[in-house]
């Protein structure tokens, strides 16, 4: 999903130049030949790693879920109902070993607590598109809920099906905005689906399921009900990202669907985390790494005129949520309690903004969380708080506590 637009601009630089020196201008794009390449391209990879790209149902006795993966982590909460039904959404196989990836938010209703032991009742498996084999029964080896990811395994290694190619991992510093990605997955239970699209932003900052804020893979190929799980591939089949999240619509049924903007956790993330996802378990970076204890969302997403209307500074991170067991709230943070409607959407009001972390502007819930990740437990930070049209200093002193639930 990254390397092949370097490459085509390369190449484009080089005809431009040969094509100037012999007087002739800058070389046509040739549509008919791209297009060719373009699809034998998808064709190839499709073919070559389809066939490892897993559709997971999770079931759990006593409850119904609902499809995972129709908006942000976190909003996505099983719906009880009283009979016992599959849920569903997707993963990949990255070792010859038979260990799949998946999101941690489409296999959690399973899962006892903290832990990766299943609930009473409860089972995960997986269905291969090329086997005739259905419901294959796999246990977790390790879940990640800060980076939205799990790792399964499949309880009889010997039902693996024959020649199956894991999908292998690209180099995260090589994706780009524009360059063209395939996702596969198994949206509203249709196995084995493929669609194409761009990479169309990097580094967004979505709500995920551990309230930490992932730099996310924003891309325009469709992603659905069903998909959380499933791999974001470039152009050489490698995975640039985990298919995680879509801002969802709502059509004239009452159906939710894609409006063209899906999200997926960079590859990096299950790089850096995959050996300790290897050795089992629950792991998680709020584990080891300090925290506030607060949730934010920037002021500049928020409306000129509603930012006048409540005198709201023009930067900074509105607080919304303050954990009662944290830091933040030892030192005395607030949370909005009210809600506003504006251009159609609900802005929290009241509380808290944080404008600065020792001096130093925050724009940002992803830089303000790597600047407390820099620090150590017991290591206290100056905050400057707007708070009633006034600045005010709050000294927080960082903590590892558990996460509270909402």
């Amino acid at each position: 999903m990254q390397q092949i637009l370097t490459r085509f601009v390369g190449v484009s630089a080089i005809a431009g130049v040969l094509g100037a020196a012999l007087g002739q201008g800058i070389t046509p794009f040739n549509e008919a030949r791209a297009a060719l390449e373009y699809e034998r391209n998808t064709v190839e990879i499709v073919q070559r790693y389809g066939p490892s790209v897993v559709a997971v149902g999770v079931s759990v006795q006593g409850q119904r879920l609902g499809p995972r993966g129709f908006g942000l982590p976190g909003l996505e909460r099983a719906r009880p109902m009283p009979e016992t039904q599959q849920g569903s959404g997707s993963g990949f196989v990255i070792s010859r070993e038979g260990q799949i990836v998946t999101n941690y938010h489409v296999i959690q209703a399973a899962l006892n607590g903290r832990s990766t032991q299943l609930r009473e009742g409860a089972r995960i498996t997986v269905d291969f598109p090329s086997d005739d084999k259905d419901g294959l029964l796999v246990r977790v080896l390790g879940v990640n809920p800060s980076y939205d990811l799990a790792l399964l395994e499949l309880q009889d290694s010997r039902l693996l099906p024959v020649g199956l190619n894991p999908i292998r991992l690209a180099d995260a510093a090589g994706v780009q905005v524009g360059q063209k990605v395939i996702a596969i997955g198994n949206p509203f239970g249709l196995q084995s689906t493929v669609t194409t699209g761009v990479v169309s932003a990097l580094a967004r900052e979505v709500p995920s399921v551990g309230r930490i804020n992932v730099p996310m893979i924003q891309t325009d190929a469709a992603i659905n009900p069903g998909s959380s799980g499933g791999p974001l591939l470039n152009s050489r089949g490698e995975l640039v990202g985990i298919n995680t999240a879509i801002l969802p619509g709502i059509s004239a049924n009452g159906q939710r669907g894609f409006l063209g903007i899906g999200f997926a956790v960079p590859t990096q993330f299950l790089s850096e985390n995959l050996a300790a996802l290897r050795q089992g378990g629950y792991a998680g970076v709020f584990e080891s790494r300090p925290r506030i204890g607060i949730e934010v969302r920037p002021l500049s997403d928020y409306p000129e005129a509603l930012r006048r209307n409540q005198n709201l500074p023009e930067g900074g991170l509105k607080v919304m949520w303050v954990d009662p067991n944290g830091p933040g709230a030892k030192a005395g943070l607030q949370a909005g309690t009210l809600t506003m409607w504006a251009e159609g959407q609900e802005f929290v009001v009241g509380g808290d903004v944080l404008l600065e972390l020792n001096g130093q502007p925050v724009r940002g819930a992803t830089e303000l969380q790597q600047k407390v990740f820099a620090k150590r437990p017991g290591e206290a930070v100056q905050l400057t708080v707007w708070r009633d049209g006034q600045r005010i200093s709050k000294q927080v002193t960082l903590e590892i506590v558990p996460l509270a639930s909402r």
